[in-house]
């Protein structure tokens, strides 16, 4: 370590002369009489409003000064610097295109900074956060070919809102005026505020739109703020409806009839077939029930528009049915583009007819993917999937999915005796778009709630080692509470999985390995599973989360009735196979922060734990946990990591050691950043492993126990992710800095980095090649 310190001091040395070499080398680029704009600073000088107050202010008006300077990094600007060092092209193509225009950035100059606007926009902008006496001057400080200005502004006192009116009047919306006013953003002993004078008359409107006035509009609420009336800088606001207020946007409207057109588009208008609105005489063909149906080929069944239309002949118009009814027909899938009209079919009574005009998607698409990818395995290679949906495959909006694939998979960077994989399948999905079930359930959700039947076959095959043939099949339900929330209920989920073939070569490398041997013997599960989804990662925000908590319960209530209990012996079989028997949960928690539009941390835990009882002494294979690898702990390699302290060297014949675990801890941390365009880069820490609930002793080691914090694998590396839009490619780098099979005491590797040393680097250096993002 005696010898790192004196480069660092290189390196410091050398950051310093580039900094002031890149600063000079800026200015030198400019003609004569021009100044670099290096950017504002906003001094208040005001002994009355508070500091919380003063800081929210100047920072605000920083924030709407205009034009912002060069962008700069740790004091540099290298985006201006390739600007100016770049030649000027002579085509907009090239090298030195790309070098000036998109990775350069044009100088800003202090020619550029209109300072009288600015000052109008600081005067401006107080008096409407409540400062009405603002007064604001500037100033502009000028040295080595830079500038930058300075505004002084003199905001006052800070005007409260002293009391706050809603004009009377007899007329009905008025009425619903006076009755949203007793939860007004307006409060007295606040202050004066544009932006919460806008919210409010916003709120308003949303509150008249719920009860039927579906033509106001904001703009004719008025807030009259009068200073005069009071002292002591407050101001008295009157709300009233605007003198020009148009009569239709004051009449409260009810719906007439709902006209639904399933199979909309303007070709069939422009050819005269049908046309919006209809007369009354031709729409009495259509009608089933409440609606109308313009289907005349029959394509969908009419019952579909019951369950997903919120509005029927006489309800009184409300903003929150209206957004609920589109909501509800985009998800059922079918439709491309869901457009709604209001026509008014009775002036006098104040009634309009309701028109859905829903244009189909394709219903029918077939399609071929080839994809490079990575599985959870670590196995890289190529897949082809044919994939055949149909939308409307009853006629009333189920979903009927069928898939057949094929992938050969290599091991990269993985053990040395780890086989080819080669993998083929197909699997259907019939999914319906309301809850199939012997009860009536209504759902007032803006989501369609599905059932969803499955049904799939997989063929996997290890070269040299083992044949599996694997069939699934699952009846449940889906259904979201609103855009954050989703459940994800299987009744039923059934997984059968039986050895085609094992090789002599597997029986002899898994001959002192008990774990090994379950790996190809037949494995019955069933039972119910059920998911539920929380996220907020879709909503602009600088702090976002996800979780994800799965519960599987296998096998439960057949033990129950049976009274199996293996470890007495007493295991029962079902069609000759002993059925597996666990509880299982897994809890998946993500937290994103963005610092820029350009930077974002990223982190996630994960905590799970299965116990296997009754029928069964261990988790089947297929439903334990795993460690490693590219979406796990990328320091080692997949599924090589735990269970706990147990050293998977020590596997006969250096087999490619899938170990697995009941318990799994996991905690991930990633700094990402976008370089330019496509190319992102991440600095990142992996931390985490598995253990066992019971002693294995052909593990040892295996078991949880209170000294699992020694047994957390610990590594860290940097990536690349190249984003495509509709690829990311990730190429992720890591090193182990913690491993938790060395002794116990010298489990930390930072004395054991040698960068220089080739067999160092082959044995710590994991490159992992994935598609899409870790998490």
């Amino acid at each position: 370590m005696k010898n790192i310190f004196p480069t660092y001091f290189k390196y410091f040395f050398v950051s310093g002369m580039a900094s002031v070499t890149l600063s000079c080398s800026n200015t030198k680029y400019l003609k004569e009489g021009q100044m670099l704009y290096t950017g504002a600073e906003i001094n208040i000088e005001n002994d009355t409003i508070s500091k919380s107050d003063k800081k929210e202010l100047k920072s605000a008006l920083e924030e709407n000064l205009t034009p912002k300077p060069n962008s700069s990094f740790l004091g540099l600007r290298p985006k201006l610097y390739f600007y100016n060092i770049a030649k000027e092209p002579k085509k907009e193509k090239g090298f030195n295109y790309w070098l000036k225009y998109k990775i350069g950035e044009k100088p800003v100059l202090l020619g550029d900074v209109d300072r009288e606007f600015n000052k109008d926009i600081i005067q401006n902008y107080s008096e409407n956060k409540g400062y009405f006496n603002a007064k604001a001057t500037y100033d502009t400080v000028s040295k080595n070919k830079k500038a930058r200005v300075i505004y002084t502004v003199r905001p006052g006192a800070r005007y409260l809102i002293s009391d706050v009116k809603f004009q009377k009047d007899s007329s009905l919306v008025n009425q619903e005026i006076q009755n949203l006013a007793g939860r007004t953003l307006l409060k007295k002993g606040k202050p004066f505020d544009l932006d919460v004078i806008k919210s409010e008359r916003e709120r308003i409107d949303n509150g008249l739109k719920e009860k039927g006035f579906y033509y106001f509009h904001p703009d004719n609420i008025i807030v009259q703020a009068d200073s005069t009336v009071t002292k002591n800088h407050k101001v008295e606001l009157n709300v009233k409806l605007k003198d020009n207020t148009p009569d239709l946007s004051t009449q409260q409207f009810s719906i007439d009839k709902v006209v639904v057109f399933p199979n909309y588009n303007l070709r069939d208008v422009k050819k005269g077939k049908y046309s919006v609105p209809m007369d009354t005489d031709s729409l009495e063909k259509y009608k089933h029930g409440d609606i109308y149906v313009i289907d005349p080929e029959n394509k969908f069944k009419p019952k579909i528009f019951d369950r997903a239309l919120y509005f029927k002949s006489g309800d009184i118009y409300n903003r929150k049915d209206h957004n609920l009814t589109l909501n509800r027909l985009i998800s059922l899938g079918v439709f491309k583009f869901v457009k709604n009209d209001f026509v008014v079919s009775d002036s006098l009574q104040h009634k309009f007819d309701a028109y859905y005009l829903l244009t189909p998607r394709e219903l029918q698409s077939l399609r071929l993917e080839a994809l490079g990818r990575t599985n959870s395995a670590n196995y890289a290679g190529s897949e082809l999937n044919l994939n055949w949906t149909q939308r409307n495959f009853f006629r009333g909006a189920e979903q009927f999915k069928a898939a057949v694939y094929g992938a050969f998979d290599v091991q990269i960077g993985g053990p040395e005796n780890a086989k080819n994989l080669f993998r083929g399948g197909a699997n259907v999905q019939l999914s319906i778009p309301r809850l199939v079930a012997p009860f009536r359930f209504n759902s007032s959700s803006a989501f369609v709630p599905r059932t969803n039947i499955t049904l799939g076959y997989e063929f996997q095959n290890r070269t040299e080692y083992y044949t599996l043939n694997t069939f699934n099949g699952s009846f449940g339900y889906v259904w979201k509470e609103n855009a954050r929330k989703e459940h994800d209920l299987k009744i039923l989920d059934v997984t059968l999985v039986a050895p085609a073939k094992v090789t002599p070569l597997y029986d002899s490398i898994s001959a002192n390995s008990d774990a090994m041997k379950r790996v190809v013997q037949k494995q019955l599960i069933f039972g119910p599973t059920y998911s539920y989804t929380y996220t907020t990662t879709m909503l602009p925000r600088k702090n976002t989360i996800y979780y994800k908590g799965t519960l599987d319960l296998a096998g439960n209530i057949t033990g129950l009735v049976t009274g199996a209990n293996a470890k007495k012996d007493k295991v029962k079989n079902i069609f000759g196979i002993p059925f597996s028997q666990y509880a299982k949960i897994e809890n998946d928690f993500r937290f994103y922060h963005k610092f820029t539009e350009k930077t974002s941390l990223a982190t996630r835990f994960i905590g799970g734990v299965a116990y296997p009882y009754g029928n069964s002494e261990f988790i089947p294979f297929s439903k334990q946990f795993f460690s490693g690898g590219s979406n796990s702990v990328r320091a080692f390699r997949a599924r090589t990591l735990g269970p706990g302290s147990f050293d998977p060297r020590t596997v006969q014949e250096g087999f490619y050691f899938d170990q697995s675990g009941d318990v799994k801890l996991e905690l991930n941390a990633e700094y990402r950043a976008n370089l330019y365009k496509f190319l992102n880069v991440a600095v990142f820490a992996d931390a985490g492993n598995i253990w066992l609930i019971n002693d294995d002793p052909q593990r040892p080691g295996a078991k949880f126990s209170k000294d699992f914090l020694s047994e957390v694998a610990v590594g860290a590396g940097f990536g690349l992710r190249l984003d495509f839009s509709i690829l990311i490619l990730r190429l992720d780098l890591a090193m182990p800095l913690r491993v938790p099979y060395y002794e116990k005491n010298d489990r930390w590797a930072f004395d054991r980095i040698n960068f220089g040393d080739s067999n160092w680097r082959k044995d710590n250096l994991v490159l992992n090649i994935a598609i899409g993002y870790p998490f």
